[in-house]
């Protein structure tokens, strides 16, 4: 299997020169090439990978298409690679991170993406928030993930050491099938950034491609490296796409419903940033509501295809039926 480990970088010469030589060195397998697609950087990223890593492929876009446009305007220029492993520039893998994922997506074709553990560089005991050891989503649109749910990250013992079947990997690093990512469109390019590579796997889950979790694979990411958590246009952008992506993918026959209830609680959630005194993120998630009713007819339009190729008729296995954050804050079972 060919495969492509593709960085997309935006004026990030620090990063690249951080984790760049750990990734070629964690590197081992010998069918991968390493490529940086940059997203029109105006510091010297190119200049630095040119002259410090010329056996590196450079892919120069033509300005910054976000991390979904990105993406998708580099992979498809590397129709020749079997798979590709879209990796965070700040992101550092553990050594032969790629060959138990190579090794599933080789023995089972019906494995469409998988990812490895993703822990934390700043404290490499620690989960990290982006995928932790497989993503999920509850009945509400909530993402989660075994070792990690809202802000509560647990140590890694070895209690996530097997693999397991998910509902999305992080696109910190997730490894997917070139062909099965051109032929449903990549990522979303509305989305810009946060949550697509989620909305992409629950695309493909929907059609009964198995999103796998590879335990024995890890890599350590530094996480904020984009956008912060204290950024109100993360927050935007969070529960902006997180809407988009249930309107788009959402398999209950009263999805409009969940919908309408998941939109109450992010208003309990804006009432939260107000008695907080973070009144710059209730903007954001008020905003979020209205451009995702500006925009409805458009991702209506885009659930009535999605639905068309839906092979699991019932909602996923994997997903939670009912509400993380009644289990998590109110009885304290998760």
């Amino acid at each position: 299997m060919k495969v492509a480990v593709v960085i997309l970088n935006w004026n990030g010469r620090a990063l690249l020169e951080r984790y760049i030589p750990q990734v070629i060195e964690a590197t081992t397998y010998a069918g991968a090439d390493i490529i940086v697609a940059d997203n029109a950087s105006t510091d010297d990223s190119v200049l630095y990978m040119r002259s410090s890593y010329p056996r590196c492929t450079l892919l120069l876009l033509a300005k910054n298409y976000g991390f979904a446009g990105g993406y998708n305007k580099a992979i498809a220029q590397l129709q020749e690679y079997d798979a590709v492993v879209l990796l965070n520039s700040d992101v550092a893998p553990a050594k032969g991170w790629l060959e138990p994922m190579v090794a599933l997506m080789e023995r089972d074709k019906r494995v469409a993406v998988c990812g490895p553990k993703i822990k934390d560089d700043k404290d490499r005991k620690m989960f990290e928030y982006a995928g932790a050891a497989g993503g999920f989503v509850d009945l509400f649109g909530y993402p989660y993930c075994r070792g990690r749910v809202f802000e509560t990250i647990e140590e890694d013992k070895g209690q996530y050491d097997s693999d397991i079947d998910c509902m999305w990997v992080s696109g910190a690093a997730l490894m997917i099938r070139t062909k099965v990512y051109l032929e449903n469109g990549g990522l979303d390019e509305d989305f810009f950034a946060h949550m697509e590579e989620i909305d992409l796997c629950w695309r493909l889950r929907n059609q009964g491609y198995r999103i796998v979790c590879v335990a024995e694979s890890e890599v350590y990411h530094l996480g904020g490296a984009t956008l912060s958590s204290i950024n109100p246009r993360k927050t935007y952008l969070n529960f902006r796409n997180n809407l988009w992506m249930m309107i788009k993918n959402h398999t209950s026959k009263v999805w409009w419903l969940i919908i309408f209830f998941r939109m109450i609680l992010d208003g309990i959630a804006g009432l939260k940033y107000i008695i907080g005194g973070e009144r710059s993120h209730c903007r954001a998630i008020i905003k979020s509501h209205f451009d995702m009713w500006k925009s409805l007819k458009k991702m209506l339009r885009k659930r009535r295809e999605i639905q068309r190729g839906v092979k699991i008729k019932n909602m996923l296995p994997e997903m939670l039926k009912s509400s993380v954050v009644w289990k998590h804050y109110v009885s304290k079972t998760m």
